[in-house]
């Protein structure tokens, strides 16, 4: 996962229904992201929903967790067997952050 939620969330909510993979959920303080679901939006957007969304910008990339967009994009063929999903060497820029700019 390389996505957290710091402890300065305000539980307001604006994140968890904005997340594709349902990877956010209210914690006991603030909220939380399932490292095993998020994919930071690789297949989805060519950014990070949550991060879009929260007023407060506790939703930030955590640098003890990088991920690769091959591992992100693995996991959302995982999440969403239903869902089609081109190679990675043909993968549009409109979903995936990495390749923004590009």
């Amino acid at each position: 996962m390389a996505t957290k939620i710091t402890d300065e969330c305000i539980n307001c909510g604006a994140c968890e229904p904005e997340c594709p993979n349902e990877a956010i959920s209210e914690g006991e303080d603030v909220y939380v992201i399932d490292p095993n679901l998020c994919t930071e939006c690789v297949g989805f957007h060519d950014y990070e929903a949550c991060q879009a969304v929260c007023p407060v910008e506790c939703c930030v990339p955590d640098p003890n967790n990088p991920e690769k967009e091959e591992t992100l994009l693995d996991r959302a063929r995982r999440i969403h067997p239903d869902k089609t999903f081109p190679p990675l060497s043909d993968f549009p820029a409109n979903l995936s952050r990495f390749r923004k700019g590009a």
